[in-house]
């Protein structure tokens, strides 16, 4: 299997799935689901406190997904989320489930004015993409002159992995140090994802039921199979501490 294939399984082809099972259970399962791999509600939160949002700002979701962050920055503090997303059916899906602005399109190359964002945020993108140099650059390039960007990256804590998930680059904290730089963004605040609390048990439920939805109707197919398997070295990865979160506020210097 291809690294594009196996991306494809994990977040084009599981976004319709999960489109389809909240459609069945009802939308109070929508933002759990759609937050899946994007940090718990404690961290989405105090990233959006520290990139202080606001009613009305015009927030960049780059690389989007399903839109689940997006959508739990814009019922909690009121922004108007832009979302941008390199997989189809994943629009097609966050359309359908919370209908915000979404445009195909990887965040190497955005269809974005210079600086039209008030706020800018990239939630577990940066390791997916080849060329990290230039997400981080048109992450830059967009974000207004006041603009705060917010980034959840996984970075690698060891020299080399055990397994290396397909599609992902992990960076280690010293190589992001040094993109950072490189692209003009400074580092104003960071915060461990390990250290936010875990969901809430009614937001686990709800994000469970999708899950068994999902498994029990496509659970035979070979591309659940392949994003299992995915999710599966990633989970093992973070918990034997060999790939860890790390939550960040940035701002353009320079």
């Amino acid at each position: 299997m291809t690294d594009a294939e196996a991306m494809a399984d994990e977040f084009d082809t599981m976004a319709a799935w999960t489109a389809d099972a909240v459609a069945e259970l009802g939308q109070s399962h929508a933002i759990p689901a759609a937050c899946r791999g994007s940090g718990s509600p404690a961290a989405l939160e105090w990233l959006a406190g520290e990139l202080r949002l606001r009613p009305g700002m015009r927030l960049l979701d780059c690389g989007a997904g399903v839109g689940g962050p997006a959508e739990l920055a814009a019922q909690r503090f009121g922004v108007a989320p832009v979302l941008a997303e390199p997989m189809i059916h994943a629009c097609r899906a966050s359309a359908r489930l919370f209908g915000r602005p979404v445009v195909v399109a990887g965040g190497e190359r955005l269809p974005f004015r210079s600086g039209v964002f008030e706020a800018v945020w990239s939630l577990g993108v940066l390791c997916t993409v080849a060329d990290q140099a230039a997400l981080l650059a048109e992450l830059r390039r967009v974000a207004g002159p006041a603009a705060l960007v917010g980034l959840l990256v996984f970075l690698r804590t060891v020299p080399r992995l055990p397994e290396q998930p397909e599609g992902n680059h992990f960076l280690t904290a010293d190589e992001l140090d040094g993109l950072l730089a490189k692209s003009g963004l400074a580092v104003l605040k960071h915060a461990e994802l390990a250290g936010f609390a875990a969901p809430e048990p009614d937001w686990q439920a709800a994000a469970d039921r999708v899950e068994a939805r999902i498994e029990r109707v496509h659970g035979s197919d070979h591309r659940w199979q392949s994003a299992q398997h995915q999710e599966k070295i990633i989970g093992q990865l973070i918990s034997e501490q060999l790939v860890a979160g790390r939550l960040l506020v940035l701002e353009p210097v320079g």
